[in-house]
């Protein structure tokens, strides 16, 4: 009876009347849209923090540029140890530079390549004999270390798609597993940097997305199994940052396409032609230019997650429209979903 009230209005719903499509992705400022079940905003805050801040310590991968330099700073500036994982630290590139500068005993670079388990094992000895009390474990684990492309199924290759879930995904799982012991030992804290595309997919994104849902499969897990240890898990769910992270130029974008157009099985092309594929360039340079360059309630989130007593599972600092068609497209039936944003 009650699904039959519900499903009544639905009938007489017209999509034709309303265009929940992303009107050539123009550019729509983050709002602070946020609900208090979900993500904190701004300053607010629903519990205490955990005290002896000044004496807890934070690894961070991927502070190179991007979020994870920026939490790197902000995390310092709250008090927090911060070792900096960075890719480029041995070549004295990137964000390691600029942190280095900071000379604080409280910030400490490390080089740190995800992908690789000889790095990930040097790191953990690293911050292990660093501790001032390594009984007392890390208190927090920030998996932020990522990289994106783009391209339709069609369009992108095997080594793509290994690439990216290299980073992105074994990445996370390999650095959590070498680093839980250390953060047992504190009942600390894992933050996993998924996306709104680990929730939902998206046309020419299968790459990214793929990596990222297998983020919210391995966050869940994790979580579950970490409640008996006094580890809180948290997930946090980004919209589009991609003008704020540098994961794209104009530079980029074009290389990229370039060689994929370049390595394409020869039926491709000619089934697909290169106006259609210039097309769906253009598309996503246009996305990539409607990004936020405010990263701070992604900072902000993951701040939250590492002092709060009571964390949330999952945050999601994004603007109205991705935080509604998020909602929309995990909760509706696609034939609905798909009808109003996909096709």
């Amino acid at each position: 009876m009650l699904a039959t009230k519900l499903s009544r209005p639905l009938l007489n719903f017209s999509v034709k009347a309303l265009n929940f499509k992303d009107p050539g992705n123009s550019f729509r400022p983050v709002q602070r849209f946020c609900f208090p079940l979900l993500s904190p905003c701004g300053s607010r805050s629903y519990a205490s923090e955990v005290d002896q801040i000044g004496s807890r310590a934070v690894l961070i991968t991927g502070c190179d540029s991007g979020f994870g330099f920026a939490l790197a700073k902000h995390l310092h500036a709250k008090g927090f140890i911060i070792y900096a994982g960075c890719l480029q630290k041995d070549k004295g590139d990137g964000g390691s530079k600029d942190l280095d500068n900071m000379n604080s005993d409280r910030m400490r670079t490390v080089q740190l390549n995800v992908c690789d388990s000889k790095e990930v094992d040097r790191a953990v000895e690293h911050v292990n004999s660093s501790l001032e009390d390594p009984e007392k474990g890390l208190w927090g684990l920030v998996n932020n270390a990522g990289i994106s492309t783009f391209g339709e199924v069609e369009f992108t290759s095997m080594d793509t798609y290994m690439e990216v879930a290299e980073v992105n995904l074994w990445g996370t799982v390999r650095t959590t597993k070498a680093f839980l012991p250390l953060i047992r030992r504190s009942k600390g804290r894992v933050v996993n940097i998924s996306s709104m595309m680990g929730r939902m997919g998206s046309p020419a994104r299968s790459p990214y997305c793929i990596t990222k849902f297998g983020v919210e499969a391995f966050s869940d897990c994790l979580r579950y199994e970490m409640q008996p240890q006094g580890v809180m898990v948290s997930i946090v769910e980004p919209g589009n940052f991609i003008a704020a992270t540098n994961l794209y130029s104009p530079e980029r974008i074009k290389a990229i396409a370039d060689k994929m157009w370049d390595e394409l099985p020869e039926i491709v092309r000619k089934d697909y032609g290169r106006k259609y594929f210039d097309e769906q360039v253009s598309k996503m340079e246009t996305y990539c230019n409607s990004g936020s360059t405010d990263t701070s309630p992604v900072i902000e989130s993951v701040a939250h997650a590492l002092t709060s007593t009571t964390p949330y599972t999952r945050y999601h600092p994004m603007d109205y429209y991705w935080w509604l068609r998020m909602q929309i497209m995990t909760h509706m039936p696609a034939a609905i979903s798909d009808r109003l944003y996909v096709y």
